[in-house]
């Protein structure tokens, strides 16, 4: 059996947690950021958790992780 490729757009935004859960972070905070509020961009900076019906494919694209 051959090794799995690792998709490389995937392990640079996903991490899996202790538990099991898939780790993310919230999207809209690279740029045009004078236009949202600053309670707004406080709460992108927080991690979230993908969602449950998405964690089989992201976990395949991860197989190391």
């Amino acid at each position: 059996m051959p090794k799995l490729k690792t998709h490389s757009g995937a392990k640079k935004r996903f991490k899996i947690t202790k538990s099991g859960k898939v780790k993310r972070s919230h999207a809209f905070k690279s740029h045009i950021l004078t236009k949202k509020s600053t309670k707004r961009k406080r709460n992108l900076r927080k991690g979230a958790y993908a969602d449950v019906t998405n964690e089989a494919a992201i976990k395949h694209m991860i197989p190391y992780m």
